[in-house]
């Protein structure tokens, strides 16, 4: 049991799984769990994983799907999403579970910083922060966090193929407004390095404007060219994978006391 779990989504990051399980080794070490669900990577993914996770899991392509199959084997009290081309903060855990205004919400997001080559980066992500405060809406690659209560009574990550981080946000604002933490995650720019800035910054913009007129997700994929892959037919975990101890679900897992008292005030703590 523990207080935070950290979920990554991955699909053939070979080249960059290792650096980002590394840098969540300090965070294991104060308790944290790492779970990574790979959507079914044509590369050594999952295998290089093994070593610096508690648990692989191979799960339907999709990072709403992966996601959601993270969840549902979660030991935390709070479910960190982090993407496999983003490194958190040192101390992510201590501001998330014990900073300040940590009692007004269920969920939040960091803000960010784009690592790249253009010189208007920098700009993108200020906009993406100042934007994400004013709106209550946060983007996968900040790093969102929740309550699994919360996740739990949201219903997960809708399962579409684009844009889950916002529908989710949307639906987790009807319970509480984001806590949004200004420590900062880095992401990678890679998407704007390799396609070029003025053409991602378009797709984002059509694609955001789409979801805003009622463009149905699996439309607005198929116009950008997502191709579902092969899927797995369930949920698994690799036959090679042999936890030590039973990491089975607790339905009463260690939470911080200011989560237990602020949404159980008519229980006692134990």
């Amino acid at each position: 049991m523990t207080e935070l779990s950290i979920i990554v989504p991955a699909l053939n990051e070979a080249q960059r799984i290792t650096a980002t399980l590394q840098a969540l080794l300090p965070f294991r070490q104060r308790g944290a769990e790492v779970i990574v669900v790979d959507g079914g990577s044509e590369d050594a993914t999952p295998d290089i994983a093994y070593d610096y996770a508690d648990r692989v899991l191979i799960a339907p392509r999709g990072r709403a799907a992966q996601m959601n199959a993270g969840a549902s084997y979660a030991q935390g009290y709070v479910l960190l999403f982090l993407h496999a081309d983003t490194w958190l903060p040192e101390d992510a855990d201590t501001l998330l579970l014990y900073g300040p205004g940590r009692e007004t919400s269920v969920w939040g997001r960091f803000d960010l910083e784009i690592e790249g080559q253009h010189r208007l980066l920098p700009l993108v992500a200020r906009v993406m922060n100042a934007r994400s405060r004013s709106t209550g809406l946060a983007t996968g690659n900040q790093a969102m966090f929740m309550t699994r209560e919360a996740f739990i009574q949201v219903g997960g990550f809708p399962d579409i193929p684009l844009l889950e981080d916002i529908e989710m946000s949307k639906k987790l604002n009807d319970i509480s407004p984001p806590l949004c933490l200004s420590a900062r995650v880095i992401t990678s720019g890679r998407r704007w390095d390799d396609q070029g800035f003025w053409t991602t910054m378009r797709q984002i913009w059509r694609l955001r404007f789409g979801r805003y007129i009622g463009t149905d997700p699996a439309e607005l994929a198929r116009r950008y060219g997502y191709t579902p892959r092969p899927q797995p037919h369930m949920l698994a975990e690799p036959e090679q994978q042999q936890p030590e101890q039973d990491q089975r679900r607790s339905d009463e897992p260690v939470r911080p006391d200011w989560l237990f008292k602020k949404y159980n005030p008519d229980r006692r703590a134990e």
